[in-house]
């Protein structure tokens, strides 16, 4: 029996959940081959409940590459590529707003290790792909809900636009998704650096019209993880960009998770929800985590610089315990607990999820030392 004991330094103790990490990972591919899993019922992954849509195939390819990266393992060489082809085809749909987190985390992250131009293609593919949910008249990238929506979600996806439409010298495609940030800027990031998950806007005029919620407490309330997408989306447009709005963007919401966040630095499902019904929502701690150890190499503040970075480990000194990671959890499926996915449907609540699962461990490669994105 693997001694799974989370004790020593901050890196030491990321180390071990990595190692479980895969453990879990390879008993999910083992009992439920092919198959992409968004969240845990009662820790198991496989149950009969909705999806609410399809955005998470590839996170687990995702982990197979990090886990390939990080430990030079061939075995999860080979299973990080299967993964990867089974979502290909995924590269032309456009029914859903995610082709980012579909393609950025298997593909491109294939096409940095082998280099194939082939590799590279298909991550263009997506990104072209997402270019078409534009609407000219609102300058926004329109959600898989409706024509009218746009969700805080989408910004992290825009780097894989940012990226096909700088490879290709596509003025066009540049210009839909800067806009698209600007427009997410304005209308969905509030003054206090508190976001909105939706914004709804006159499909003919482009006007918008009202702030709304899918999964927040209230259409003006904060709804944790959609900030924390913003805050890692708006840094990765900066990133490709250069544009400081899109700076000033990523330091406000992090300021405001900083600020409004207990200090083990998980939040809950909303920071205004008065008394929530759970106390944590591990996805978002993970997500921003990673934003922000991403953002303190961005920030041309060294105060900032510093804060980010030991804000992030603070994060993860929590979540490396054995009660958000399932060590001590006899029968339990996932890797990170108390995440929650759909707290308004009741899916997915105080579960382990898959992006939560992704961006914790892309979290722990990073303060490991993985080499930046490009």
């Amino acid at each position: 029996m693997a001694d799974w004991s989370l004790t020593g330094s901050l890196e030491e103790r990321a180390e071990t959940a990595l190692r479980f990490a895969q453990q879990q990972v390879l008993g999910l591919i083992t009992n439920h081959p092919d198959y992409f899993p968004l969240f845990t019922e009662g820790g198991k992954w496989k149950h009969g409940k909705e999806s609410w849509t399809n955005w998470c195939e590839g996170f687990l390819g995702g982990q197979m590459w990090i886990f390939a990266r990080r430990f030079g393992d061939e075995a999860w060489r080979e299973r990080a590529i299967h993964y990867s082809r089974l979502i290909e085809e995924r590269q032309h749909d456009r029914n859903v707003h995610d082709l980012g987190f579909l393609f950025w985390s298997t593909w491109r992250r294939w096409y940095e290790i082998d280099g194939d131009p082939e590799l590279q293609r298909r991550v263009i593919t997506a990104g072209k792909t997402m270019g078409l949910r534009y609407n000219e008249h609102g300058k926004y990238l329109r959600s898989f809900v409706a024509p009218e929506s746009c969700f805080i979600d989408i910004m992290m996806n825009v780097g894989i636009i940012f990226y096909a439409a700088l490879e290709r010298g596509d003025d066009d495609l540049l210009a839909r998704v800067t806009n698209h940030c600007l427009t997410t800027r304005r209308y969905l990031v509030r003054g206090d650096g508190s976001t909105s998950h939706e914004g709804i806007f006159d499909v003919g005029t482009g006007e918008f019209l009202r702030q709304s919620t899918h999964q927040g407490w209230r259409d003006d309330s904060s709804w944790a993880r959609g900030l924390t997408w913003a805050l890692y989306g708006f840094g990765t447009a900066y990133k490709f960009s250069g544009d400081e709005r899109f700076l000033d963007a990523a330091e406000r919401t992090a300021d405001f998770y900083i600020d409004r966040t207990p200090a083990n630095g998980v939040p809950p499902n909303d920071w205004e929800e008065p008394n929530p019904v759970r106390r944590w929502e591990s996805s978002a701690a993970a997500i921003a985590a990673s934003g922000m150890l991403q953002l303190a190499t961005l920030t041309k503040d060294p105060a900032r610089a510093t804060g980010y970075g030991t804000y992030a480990r603070t994060i993860l000194d929590t979540l490396l315990t054995p009660e958000f990671v399932a060590v001590d959890t006899p029968g339990w499926e996932g890797i990170l607990r108390h995440g929650s996915y759909h707290e308004r449907l009741g899916l997915g609540v105080d579960e382990s999820v898959m992006w939560g699962e992704y961006f914790f461990c892309e979290a722990l490669d990073k303060l490991l030392g993985a080499p930046a994105a490009g």
